[in-house]
């Protein structure tokens, strides 16, 4: 082999590890028809939804448009999974407003806001790369079940309460969800509605609902802003005070870094992270769902480095962030896709009706958009999974509770946070507040046992068998101390306390000071502490913290067995049932 051919082949395998070069070199043949028929049907339902979660992020509809082309080309340059579909999302959508339409001026200036929503998307795709390098996918663990449940609940609420006046034809100005609802009824009570207007959307909604119940296979969200726009030259809606979207700018937009102003970063970047996580989630969580049915292994850095790629692509071509979407990979997936092929496709699809036919939209009513984020946004309620949670775990349920008062009370994004803050907050609670118990002898059961599921364990005399199930550290150490006292006054009094210590895969400083102090303080009332099956990792700390010199090194035991046995041969004490 020549040197020029060594060195090309060294180039083809440097960018094999570009996900887009390496599908393009493994593509077959017979995948392509079926990816450019599902390219065609995908279409059909990015054109709509991408205009209306740009307006539901208070953009002009075309930089949905926008969006949706780039950032389907950058992941599937970048992006690892075969079939999985980005766009605008809805529950990034008031996300996005909430950041960025504090921003714009007074006159609500198109321009601005637009600009200020790129640089939202590149620092998006910055947190996303960065997390990406520095493997940080567990981040999106940082948001529990119970509470996302809450969160999405609480989004849901909030989208169908601002798109409801959209829907009937008039504004409401307000800044949060009890202004609006407020505003909304008064409107309605003054007689606002538009009759035209409110026939379009309830309609919408009525159709895409039972077209997505009875022929799930028919895109519903097509049929229904086919027949929206058939509506509105037919009857002349227009006239009659029905909002429509009108003519879209023809052509695409150049290469834009956008221009902001200094003090528009900082909060920016709150609502970067913010969405950060939110599209972390939902890209591992959808990623996981569709490689399962698929055969595909996740891998979640590099779907972070995809979707980062995907919003850099957006946000340099006048567009906003991207998530991916359970609901549009859904629809490649059922119309045959089998690579990213089918994005590139309808990327393709969306430039050339901008390019050609960018009247093709301008008779869709804008009541029609707002039915298609309303039947969105009842996706993203979980209704089945509250009822769930208040069922089987009351405590989750209320963690679900105040996620949703925070979206709904204080705000998308302050939503998040106390989304965050709760799911971390309630590893803390049981962490401080661990399980505990005493355990003992079952008859015919190898082993030790919860004396509270076994009430009638036999005991030792003068010895107690103690679990507490959790690493010992700071904030629990005194839970841990108070109840070692409280076992140590009960009577018959014990002598030795045997902290079957397996769980306990931690002891901090604070904790080894709370031990010392313990030890001195049972020695003194004639009860020794004894630590069975201690980790050696946990041992070597103590040693290490020279908590050896209060705590006997004759009472670490291998086995809880073993510290028993020890016992008994000490004292010669027999079990004895409870009581």
């Amino acid at each position: 082999m020549s040197p020029d051919d060594r060195a090309d082949r060294g180039v083809l395998s440097r960018l094999r590890v570009v996900p887009g070069v390496r599908a393009v070199s493994e593509y077959r043949r017979e995948w392509l028809a079926k990816d450019v028929v599902a390219g065609v049907v995908l279409t059909t339902l990015l054109v709509p939804q991408g205009m209306a979660y740009a307006e539901l992020a208070g953009l002009p509809p075309i930089t949905g448009l926008y969006t949706t082309v780039l950032c389907l080309l950058g992941y599937a340059v970048c992006g690892p999974s075969r079939i999985l579909v980005l766009g605008p999302d809805s529950s990034l959508g008031p996300m996005i407003a909430a950041t960025v339409l504090p921003l714009v001026a007074a006159d609500g200036d198109p321009d601005r806001a637009v600009a200020l929503a790129s640089m939202l998307a590149l620092m998006v795709a910055a947190v996303m790369i960065l997390a990406s390098v520095a493997k940080l996918g567990f981040v999106a663990d940082l948001i529990s079940k119970p509470t996302m449940i809450g969160y999405m609940n609480g989004l849901a609420l909030t989208i169908l309460v601002g798109q409801l006046p959209k829907l009937l034809g008039f504004k409401v100005e307000a800044d949060n969800l009890i202004g609006e609802c407020v505003g909304l009824v008064q409107k309605i009570a003054d007689g606002a509605v538009v009759p035209a207007a409110a026939a379009v959307g309830i309609g919408g909604i009525v159709l895409i609902l039972l077209l997505q119940r009875l022929l799930p296979k028919v895109p519903a969200v097509l049929v229904m802003v086919v027949l929206a726009i058939v509506a509105v030259t037919a009857f002349d809606l227009g006239e009659h005070d029905v909002s429509l979207v009108g003519e879209l700018p023809e052509g695409f937009p150049p290469f834009t870094f956008p221009e902001i102003r200094l003090s528009d970063l900082a909060p920016l970047c709150g609502g970067a992270l913010g969405i950060a996580l939110v599209s972390l989630a939902d890209t591992i969580s959808n990623a996981s769902a569709f490689a399962a049915r698929t055969g595909q292994e996740v891998r979640g850095n590099q779907e972070m480095a995809g979707v980062g790629a995907a919003n850099l692509a957006a946000g340099l071509f006048q567009g906003f962030p991207v998530s991916t979407s359970g609901s549009r990979t859904a629809v490649a997936e059922r119309a045959g896709a089998r690579t990213q092929l089918t994005g590139v496709v309808g990327a393709t699809l969306i430039v050339l009706m901008l390019v050609l036919v960018p009247g093709m939209f301008r008779n869709l009513p804008q009541p029609a958009l707002a039915a298609v984020v309303i039947t969105a946004s009842l996706s993203l309620a979980d209704i089945p999974g509250s009822v769930r949670l208040w069922r089987q775990r009351r405590a989750e349920f209320l963690l679900s509770v105040v996620a949703f008062l925070g979206v709904a009370l204080l705000g998308v994004l302050p939503g998040i946070a106390v989304a965050v803050a709760l799911s971390v907050l309630n590893v803390f609670r049981r962490a401080w507040w661990p399980y505990n118990t005493v355990l003992g002898r079952v008859q015919d059961v190898e082993g030790y046992h919860d004396v509270r599921s076994y009430p009638r364990a036999e005991q030792l005399p003068g010895l107690v068998i103690y679990r507490f199930d959790a690493p010992l550290f700071f904030a629990n150490a005194k839970t841990f101390r108070d109840e070692v006292r409280r076992l140590a006054r009960t009577e018959p009094r014990p002598e030795w306390i045997v902290v079957a210590a397996e769980p306990m895969t931690d002891v901090d400083t604070t904790a080894a000071d709370v031990l010392e102090e313990l030890d001195e303080a049972l020695n003194a009332d004639g009860v020794h502490l004894v630590f069975a099956e201690l980790k050696d990792p946990v041992r070597r700390k103590i040693e290490r913290y020279e908590l050896t010199r209060t705590i006997d090194p004759r009472h670490f035991f291998p086995t809880v067995e073993a510290a028993v046995a020890a016992y008994r041969l000490r004292t010669g004490s027999e079990w004895t049932p409870p009581g």
